[in-house]
């Protein structure tokens, strides 16, 4: 018998019991994972989903390489999982532009369905957005912003870190809920916002905490109110929109999925492992430092504040007749 026929014969029996082995239930994970970040190198999303990604590889034993997917609004980060082979090892770390927010903005239809192309592992955490102003303001409390707007209709200003991202939509639900009439203008990321924001360019806007808080200490801006249910553990001096008259919530999220279709013993060590992880005392301590709160979820609770969430901003968009043609 032919020495090379023998040798392909072995190698191509070994390929094939490894394949079986796989099939048959290898353990998961075996390789990397990539994890998809639909937003640029360096921001605050891109802080928090390399600071959890680390302390899940190592709940899960497994490499996890962020690979940031910026664009189109984090539509094509998002796209990319949600078109990806779903075994597992291509995950979305998701928030609310790209999966509850931009989808209902655009007239163009997203290339994907948030609820039902996305098989959710679980909500890893919220980080809350605090009402900011330039602290030439006249403006010390949300009261006192709202009678300044309301004495100048169309003549204030509030930045944002572009078209459809949560904290413009925070602006529209102030507008909404205080009867004002502040007028947007859109950044590409809340960096230049804020420093729009310290120049006096604009006149307030919504940031997440771990944007603002640095700020807020070194007295470059002047903080109003947290607009989350409860006071932050990091600044329990501030108090919140509902305490100062203003009965309004909104708060940045985060959290991991994967494609429609991985198998559902999958979606379970995946969910099982990142729970773990986020109950770890070096990462509580590091998100808390940024001030993000660690939350963890089952896959059908996080499905279910996907679903409020996009209720709600829906809601927002109709009322304020944001959306686009």
């Amino acid at each position: 018998m032919n020495r090379l026929y023998l040798i392909r014969s072995s190698l191509a029996l070994i390929a094939a019991c490894t394949s079986f082995a796989h099939a048959a239930g290898a353990p998961f994970p075996d390789r990397p994972i990539r994890m998809i970040a639909p937003s640029s190198a360096g921001g605050p999303v891109d802080v928090v989903t390399r600071t959890i990604s680390q302390a899940y590889a190592e709940t899960l034993g497994q490499q996890i390489v962020v690979d940031n997917r910026a664009g189109a609004a984090g539509l094509i980060g998002t796209e990319t999982v949600a078109k990806a082979t779903p075994d597992g090892y291509t995950l979305l770390f998701g928030f609310s532009g790209p999966l509850v927010i931009v989808p209902q903005l655009n007239a163009t239809p997203a290339p994907y369905d948030s609820l039902k192309d996305f098989a959710p592992i679980a909500l890893a955490a919220t980080a809350p957005y605090v009402l900011l102003v330039n602290p030439g303001s006249p403006a010390k409390t949300v009261q006192e912003l709202i009678a300044l707007a309301k004495s100048q209709p169309d003549k204030l200003f509030y930045g944002s870190g572009g078209n459809g991202t949560g904290i413009h939509m925070a602006g529209e639900l102030f507008n909404l809920m205080a009867g004002t009439r502040i007028v947007h203008v859109p950044f590409k990321g809340a960096a230049p916002a804020t420093t729009a924001l310290i120049a006096g360019e604009v006149n307030m806007m919504f940031n997440g905490l771990p944007g603002a808080v640095a700020h807020i200490k070194a007295g470059r801006v002047r903080a109003l109110a947290m607009v989350s249910a409860k006071r932050s553990p990091l600044m329990p001096e501030l108090p919140t929109a509902i305490e100062g008259g203003l009965p309004m919530e909104a708060t940045g999220w985060y959290g991991v999925l994967a494609p429609r279709g991985t198998p559902q013993s999958v979606v379970a060590k995946l969910n099982a492992e990142l729970n773990r992880a986020l109950q770890t005392t070096a990462l509580k301590e590091r998100l808390a430092a940024q001030g993000t709160e660690i939350v963890g979820s089952t896959p059908a609770e996080f499905l279910a504040k996907i679903k409020e969430e996009w209720a709600k901003w829906g809601k927002v968009i109709a009322a304020a007749g944001l959306k686009q043609r």
